[in-house]
């Protein structure tokens, strides 16, 4: 395979990667400032690539193409649209080794948690494929006369879109939320976290190998400070996922101009699992909720409350599994666990347990951070007794750290989840489906999870998926998540009579005709 080398093959060269591979997927940029930013693996510290740099007129000149793809781009039938997702979906799965080489290489996630991306990428592309009609076709409502209105409502795309997408699921959130897009008639220019750059501009190259007009989807590097703004001041809307801080700034931005946003942000994720929870099936959901992806996961758990009469011994099935987990900064399937993406991220980890330990909250597996393991390395942890005072009893940690709780009554429980600001994603463990569905309503997160820890609703796709409260607005996937890329076109064609006077008839007359024709379609039961 071209690209990512392979370190057994060759042990000098650690995990790099081929310079004609980096400038293939580097040529997708708009930038031309010839500044460059060093792309570091989280495996081991060491260089990947270094990204070239966009600036503010890089935008405006990536907005300049993509309007102008867009403006054919909507003309093509939607059943080509379609095919091209459905290539998108064959190379998604025939590159699946590439994809999930380069995710890892510079997220430093365990090799199973980067096949999830090709997984969510490979069944959003087939599912907005063969859906495309249901979502995009126009529909036929009701007139208000009966034979003689006949109105149509048209899905007309918004123009392009602006996407700025996080570094912990690279290849997921680089193309997901620009696949519908795309499909319903837009052209997207797109801004990857510095982070994970290569593993976006891969993405950008599959869309053009499965067809896509090249210029349809336009690909910036920099930071969010610098590119933010000018991304906000030319997008027609505005797709965020990221902190809750940064989402706040967005829509006020989004709002100056009346344009549309969706955002994805923080989430304080609870677990609840109940007394008559079958508690090896928690435990097991328990350690994927916790630590996929080294808890850098919007929707992961960091708040578990048990119910007394099983706590002990969920925890008891809890902390053997976690203790079993295999760490490591390796390519291959071994790992149950990999590494943060960066230092950042380490010292945020590592403040929070330190504080929680240091105001009386137990330890009772890992604590510690790896730096054997790599540079960014920290232990699967499991507290105690965290209490109001600590940080990580409220504050996002977005790492490997889960704090748990008793509950002896499920409404508190339910209460307790429902405590602080956010509202993303929530988990029920119940043999009884039907009681957990119903707990699950009054829980105040966008989406639930019953018997699974989140990938029922993260891999269903014909549902929305996003948060409630801080945890964000708008939501990505199902019809939700294309129809937000388009503007609702009422197209109303009246025959025969006007709306308004007729054969010289007075405005009175015409008022009480009115009347009279409203009471009698409501006793003909119409709408």
């Amino acid at each position: 395979m071209e690209g990512p080398a392979d370190p057994e093959h060759d042990p000098t060269a650690a995990y790099a990667l081929e310079p004609d591979y980096v400038d293939g997927l580097t040529a997708r940029l708009v930038a031309t400032t010839g500044r460059t930013v060093a792309l570091m693996s989280p495996l081991d510290g060491a260089p990947l690539a270094h990204v070239p740099q966009s600036s503010a007129d890089d935008v405006a000149e990536a907005f300049t193409r993509a309007r102008r793809a867009q403006a054919v781009w909507s003309r093509t039938p939607l059943d080509e649209r379609s095919a091209m997702l459905l290539r998108l979906h064959d190379l998604v799965l025939d590159r699946q080794d590439e994809i999930c080489d380069l995710i890892v290489l510079e997220s430093g996630k365990a090799r199973k948690h980067a096949y999830d991306e090709v997984l969510h990428i490979a069944l959003t592309a087939r599912y907005y494929a063969r859906t495309a009609h249901r979502h995009l076709d126009t529909e036929r409502k009701m007139g208000v006369v009966p034979g003689l209105t006949r109105v149509e409502v048209n899905h007309v795309p918004k123009g392009v879109v602006g996407i700025i997408s996080p570094w912990n699921y690279p290849f997921t959130m680089a193309l997901c939320d620009g696949i519908p897009a795309l499909l319903a008639g837009n052209a997207v220019v797109t801004k990857p976290d510095a982070q994970t750059m290569l593993t976006a501009l891969l993405g950008a190259r599959l869309l053009a190998e499965a067809g896509f007009p090249q210029d349809l989807w336009q690909v910036v590097a920099g930071p969010g400070r610098e590119l933010g703004t000018p991304i906000i001041e030319r997008a027609d809307y505005i797709c965020f996922t990221g902190s809750t801080a940064t989402g706040k700034l967005i829509a006020a931005q989004c709002a100056e101009r009346l344009i549309g946003c969706s955002l994805e942000l923080g989430g304080k994720n609870p677990l609840l699992v109940l007394r008559d929870a079958d508690l090896e099936r928690a435990a097991e959901g328990a350690v994927r909720a916790s630590f996929s992806n080294a808890g850098q996961l919007c929707v992961s758990m960091e708040r578990m409350f048990v119910a007394d009469q099983v706590y002990d011994r969920f925890v008891e099935r809890f902390v053997a599994r976690t203790q079993a987990m295999t760490l490591g900064a390796t390519l291959d399937w071994d790992n149950d666990m990999g590494s943060l993406i960066s230092q950042d991220q380490l010292d945020t980890v590592v403040a929070h347990v330190e504080d929680a330990v240091a105001k009386g909250a137990r330890v009772l597996v890992g604590g510690k951070a790896r730096p054997d393991l790599g540079p960014f390395f920290f232990e699967p942890t499991i507290l105690e007794g965290v209490t109001p005072d600590m940080t990580c009893f409220g504050t996002e940690t977005f790492g490997p750290v889960v704090s748990l709780y008793r509950f002896h009554d499920e409404a508190d429980a339910v209460a307790r989840a429902n405590d602080g600001d956010y509202g993303l994603n929530a988990s029920i463990y119940s043999q009884d489906g039907a009681r957990a569905r119903e707990i699950a309503r009054h829980v105040k997160c966008g989406t639930v999870n019953v018997n699974e820890a989140f990938g029922a609703t993260f891999a269903s796709i014909d549902s929305p998926m996003g948060g409630m409260r801080e945890s964000g607005m708008g939501r990505r996937q199902g019809s939700e998540g294309i129809h937000r890329y388009t503007e609702s076109q009422s197209v109303a064609t009246q025959r025969l009579i006007r709306f308004g006077p007729m054969l010289g008839m007075s405005d009175e007359t015409y008022a009480k005709v009115m009347t009279a024709n409203l009471r009698l379609m409501k006793k003909l039961g119409r709408a």
